[in-house]
């Protein structure tokens, strides 16, 4: 059955009149989940089609992390907390990468 995802209702922040403000959500590494499991993630909660959700999976074996989702502190910890309900290590910071 093809996985269904829910589209990306969070609000995109405008970077132009935002920085003060953008923080990021980074996906980090771990021993645990498996690459399709980590995609799976992405597509459902963020909405990513595959090509993106397997690019920042990608990202995240090969390079230890990827950003995720950018946009304002609160929108960030709801996204951090979902990774971790998701059983993904996920932290937050100011700015980019």
């Amino acid at each position: 059955m093809p996985a269904t995802t829910a589209p990306d209702t969070r609000p995109h922040v405008d970077e132009a009149t935002s920085t003060a403000d953008a923080w990021v959500t980074i996906v980090w590494n771990d021993p645990v989940n498996l690459m399709s499991y980590v995609t799976y993630v992405f597509q459902t909660h963020f909405g990513y089609p595959r090509e993106k959700a397997d690019r920042l999976m990608h990202q995240v074996h090969e390079e230890g992390r990827a950003v995720v989702s950018t946009g304002n502190r609160e929108a960030m910890e709801v996204d951090v907390q979902a990774m971790h309900s998701y059983g993904l290590w996920a932290t937050m910071q100011r700015g980019g990468q």
